[in-house]
């Protein structure tokens, strides 16, 4: 058996990215370790045991040219939900802007959002 164990995200600084995902949308920060020079900061959403973010801290030009843009303008993150509807009244009341109301598709509901990084999310519960 595989599964993805994590994904890292290139963001501009650790703690924010903390503030963010752990503060607002209370996601669980399940290691935040100092390596010297860099940190091992792997973050997982609320409930998950597994499909963890590492929360990379963009070095140098064309890293920092990255954040935001990871996915080449696509949406590249998906957060799956048991209940759309609670998660993304939530996720509103916690100043998360969504690129769009929720649509219904034939595998789910859903609706993109953004994190303070800019990268583009979908949330959503499949059908």
């Amino acid at each position: 058996m595989q599964h993805i164990h994590a994904i890292s995200l290139v963001v501009p600084d650790h703690d924010a990215a903390i503030a963010f995902y752990c503060g607002r949308l209370g996601w669980q920060l399940a290691e935040d370790i100092d390596q010297g020079r860099k940190r091992w900061v792997r973050i997982l959403p609320p409930g998950a045991s597994q499909g963890s973010l590492i929360l990379a801290r963009a070095d140098g030009p064309e890293q920092k040219a990255a954040i935001g843009n990871q996915f080449g303008g696509r949406v590249g993150l998906f957060l799956a939900s048991d209940d759309f509807a609670s998660d993304h009244a939530a996720m509103q009341a916690q100043g998360v802007i969504f690129e769009e109301q929720p649509r219904h598709e034939p595998y789910g509901t859903v609706a993109v959002w953004r994190d303070p990084f800019r990268n583009r999310w979908d949330l959503i519960q499949f059908a």
